[in-house]
């Protein structure tokens, strides 16, 4: 059941306006994995972490990397639960344990066998690993939007996936025919 004049944005992406008012969010582009009455939860896709090889977080996992390890790096997925992993991946995959279907496109698997997986070169083709997650309760989404803190658009395997991390904020924003420079941190009234 959705709220009335609810658009469920799952599977969307969501660009953060210049006036941002988290720090955390500046320039972020956010992939909403689930978003209903009761709230929404994304993972942050452009802002990789500085110091944090998915090889690094196999080992303190105690996960022997295999030889077809595939050299990425974890990024930080939204403030919250920061010490729980999530992987955002293409849609041919599926775990064992739980995976989340997004779309006909995208899925999100948050449990210990995709990391497995990956560290012996198995998996999804395309992935991105996040620690910790962007989550809203009812309405907070929805009041973000309309208080001029996000942008929406139509998330794509290219943007997601292939795009460089710098490039990803600006790449979302010229999907929608948007020039950054054009952008105001001031909502309008009509």
């Amino acid at each position: 059941m959705f709220l009335t004049n609810h658009i469920d944005l799952t599977g969307k992406l969501l660009i953060a306006m210049p006036g941002m008012a988290d720090p955390r969010f500046e320039h972020s582009v956010v992939f909403v994995c689930a978003h209903s009455d009761e709230g929404a939860m994304g993972l942050v896709i452009n802002k990789p972490t500085e110091d944090l090889k998915l090889k690094e977080l196999l080992t303190q996992l105690s996960i022997t990397p295999g030889p077809d390890l595939r050299d990425m790096s974890v990024h930080f997925g939204g403030p919250v639960e920061h010490g729980r992993g999530f992987v955002l991946h293409d849609y041919g995959y599926h775990s064992a344990i739980s995976t989340l279907d997004v779309n006909d496109h995208f899925a999100m698997t948050a449990t210990l066998d995709i990391l497995e997986d990956l560290a012996q070169g198995r998996g999804p083709e395309r992935v991105i690993m996040a620690l910790g997650y962007a989550g809203w309760g009812p309405g907070q989404l929805e009041a973000e939007i309309a208080q001029n803190g996000w942008l929406t658009c139509d998330a794509n395997q290219q943007l997601v996936f292939e795009t460089p991390d710098p490039d990803k904020w600006e790449g979302a924003l010229k999907q929608l025919g948007v020039s950054a420079l054009a952008l105001s941190a001031d909502a309008g009234r009509a």
